[in-house]
């Protein structure tokens, strides 16, 4: 989990720099695991549970490290990678109770990928953003709730390390170790602000989330490809990148650090035919470069000589309804619609002190008022359609029917869509 330190001097804090009762041990084992099982069998209340990845470092998003705390169990430090087979009896024991995670859509999917199955989950930073807390982060929350402070880590570390370091192991239980408390403020005042209903079906909707499917042509993102003058230069793009996610993915190896985007970039420029033309590009002179220059040279060769009809366009394609502010030109009616939507919406979210993006998620916005609502149909069926939670609905379905019933003598004047 990344944290940064709270920069707020409103509330006076106290360092909270060690577990109390001391960091765990990191354990791997079969063994292991079931005493964990059963001593978490026997707590009382919710487990707190957090991960450490691998971001930056490796090509998967596993988890290197689960870390979990239960009321009457004490704090755990687990190794997943040697025996992950031998997790069963934690999984086991785990289905059941609920999970205390900090944006627990990060953790999730690589707690899933283990087996691992959650019933319920309270997520203390999706309940921080409905409570309107300025900074989100563990440490500021934690901070604002608990007047404890967790100093700067190791969240961006490479935790696939082995052995960890005391300071990293350190840095990790105390994620855990005051996330009950934290969930217990927290919770009291999501009840003292009327928005317990609000986040429990925010809850409910981060469990019943699929996973995202991948995005369509990912080598688009590669850094500076706007650059590039011509499609045959983005053709290379195209092909080193395939080749650099090949094996990144084989190695376990984030695709970074195997080729970064700027030599890429350079290649695609260039477009050298020898080894020699290559190895005199930055980055590719190096040792490790020179050992992988075929590949990266039949890459090259096959975004050169592909044909004409063949080659990918340099602008990205348009999926979805483009940008906002240029909606007026391309389909003036739901232009329209979003002048007299999208201000409505940010008004409620002014006045019930939330921003609007947690009112109302943008996408949601943008679908309503880029395809508007079906013959008798209503705002409150279609929110619902694109997957508004009720308690979302309640708030807004009926102003912005309102505001799509507009006489237009009553719409705002004609101008850009920002």
């Amino acid at each position: 989990m990344t944290r940064v330190a709270d920069e707020s001097d409103d509330k006076p804090v106290t360092p909270l720099t060690a577990p109390r009762e001391g960091v765990p041990p990191v354990l791997a084992s079969a063994t292991d695991f079931a005493e964990v099982a059963a001593r978490l069998a026997v707590g009382t209340g919710p487990i707190a549970v957090d991960t450490e990845r691998a971001s930056g470092f490796r090509y998967s998003q596993r988890a290197y490290l689960i870390q979990l705390r239960r009321t009457g169990s004490g704090s755990f430090l687990l190794d997943p990678i040697p025996e992950p087979e031998a997790l069963a009896p934690v999984i086991e024991v785990m289905n059941g109770p609920q999970w205390i995670l900090h944006a627990a859509d990060q953790d999730l999917p690589c707690l899933r990928e283990l087996g691992f199955v959650c019933a319920d989950v309270f997520d203390t930073e999706l309940a921080g953003r409905l409570l309107n807390v300025p900074k989100v982060n563990l440490a500021s929350m934690v901070a604002e709730y608990l007047g404890l402070g967790l100093a700067k880590g190791h969240g961006a570390a490479d935790w696939s390390r082995r052995p960890l370091p005391d300071d990293w192991l350190n840095y990790a239980a105390l994620d855990v170790e005051v996330l009950v408390e934290l969930r217990d403020a927290v919770s009291a005042a999501l009840r003292e602000a009327g928005r317990q209903d609000w986040a429990a079906q925010e809850f409910d909707h981060v469990l019943a989330r699929p996973s995202p499917a991948p995005k369509p042509d990912r080598w688009r993102r590669t850094s500076s490809i706007h650059t590039l003058k011509s499609s045959r230069q983005v053709a290379i793009v195209r092909e080193l990148w395939t080749a650099r996610e090949e094996i990144a993915e084989r190695r376990d190896i984030a695709p970074g650090r195997i080729l970064p985007d700027s030599a890429i970039i350079a290649a695609a420029t260039a477009a050298p035919v020898t080894d020699a033309e290559l190895t005199k590009l930055p980055v590719f002179g190096g040792p490790r470069q020179r050992r992988q220059s075929q590949n990266w040279l039949q890459a090259i060769r096959r975004g050169r000589e592909l044909a004409d009809a063949d080659l990918p366009s340099r602008r990205t394609p348009q999926t979805g309804p483009p940008p906002f502010n240029r909606w007026e030109p391309k389909h003036p009616v739901a232009a329209a619609r979003a002048q007299r939507v999208r201000p409505v919406v940010k008004e409620i979210a002014e006045t019930i002190g939330l921003p609007t993006e947690n009112l109302l998620n943008p996408a949601v916005v943008r679908d309503l008022c880029w395809q508007g609502l079906a013959d008798e149909q209503n705002a409150a069926d279609r929110l619902s359609e694109l997957g508004a939670r009720p308690w979302q609905v309640e708030l807004t379905a009926d102003a912005i029917d309102a505001a799509l019933d507009r006489p237009a003598d009553e719409e705002p004047a004609a101008g850009p869509v920002s």
